[in-house]
């Protein structure tokens, strides 16, 4: 028989625990992964409900609740102290996770802005587009891009994410660059100081593929519009629908989504047939079934 030695099956001992514990370590590491992957959420873009909280903000905010959403993007609402917004979105029973704002006012009053927006409670902020004077050249887009690195990097200190919303403008190019424009933008910044919310119905309007676009923005696509366009012809005005009833390729988006890291499903509409309120519980009712924020 081969009797070995005390120390020896001490040691054996000590490697077995050890070996235990590098599995516990691994098992709540896996754990972690699980729960940084958890679930997209969706929110209600308020841009769609613009026209009725312009004559009763608090009424609308009290519609939508009620319609089921829990979250919503700040923007296209009355313009308020960040105070009242809040308290607005608290008497309804909502809260803001994004807003639509322009650079500008981060770049002339930093302090300002971000307590601003930290009242009311969000967690990204970004504009809907390109600044105006950064759209004419190559030149001038590079400089709005380097504009965008710099203040998302400030950003991201304060406790922040900048977004880029983009429109289908994004996708024609400069005739210096093959690149279409949102390429040049995004190679251009820091993913962790740019994150790409993609409208994917101007990304549709744009001929891309709106599946393709978000696997090709993973690691900085936290956020998405999602937006539906019914099929037409070039040159004729878009015409949004509900979501589902268009021509985007849902299951490919949301498949697309879970791969690229989608953390929000953000609803909107620009316009419609009917009522706001009834296009909003429409779509409402559609992605709350396709994801589990519903």
């Amino acid at each position: 028989m081969d009797m070995k030695h005390p120390d020896e099956i001490k040691m054996t001992r000590r490697q077995a625990v050890a070996a235990l514990g590098s599995l516990a370590v691994a098992a709540t590491g896996v754990s972690r992964a699980q729960e940084s992957k958890a679930p997209a959420r969706m929110a209600l873009q308020l841009y769609t409900l613009r026209d009725p909280a312009k004559q009763d903000l608090k009424g609308t905010l009290k519609k939508a609740r009620e319609m089921g959403w829990e979250y919503v993007q700040w923007s296209g609402m009355p313009d308020l102290p960040a105070e009242q917004i809040r308290a607005a979105l608290d008497e309804a029973g909502l809260k803001a996770m994004a807003a639509h704002t322009g650079v500008e006012p981060f770049e002339t009053d930093f302090e300002k802005s971000v307590t601003f927006w930290k009242t009311v409670g969000v967690e990204a902020v970004g504009p809907g587009g390109m600044m105006g004077d950064c759209r004419e050249t190559l030149a001038d887009w590079l400089r709005g891009a380097k504009r965008f690195d710099v203040l998302g990097a400030k950003l991201r200190e304060a406790g922040l994410r900048l977004t880029y919303h983009n429109h289908a403008g994004e996708f024609e190019k400069f005739p210096e660059d093959p690149r279409c424009k949102l390429d040049i933008l995004f190679e251009s910044t820091d993913p962790k100081n740019l994150s790409a919310e993609l409208d994917l119905a101007w990304v549709k309007v744009g001929n891309a593929n709106p599946a393709a676009y978000i696997r090709k923005c993973k690691g900085r696509v936290h956020q998405v519009h999602a937006k539906d366009v019914a099929e037409g012809k070039k040159g004729e005005r878009v015409k949004f629908t509900p979501l589902g009833q268009g021509s985007l390729d849902w299951n490919d988006i949301f498949a697309a989504g879970k791969e690229a890291g989608i953390e929000w499903y953000i609803y909107e509409q620009d316009n419609g047939e009917g009522s706001p309120f009834d296009y909003a519980k429409a779509s409402y009712d559609f992605l709350s079934k396709r994801t589990m924020g519903g």
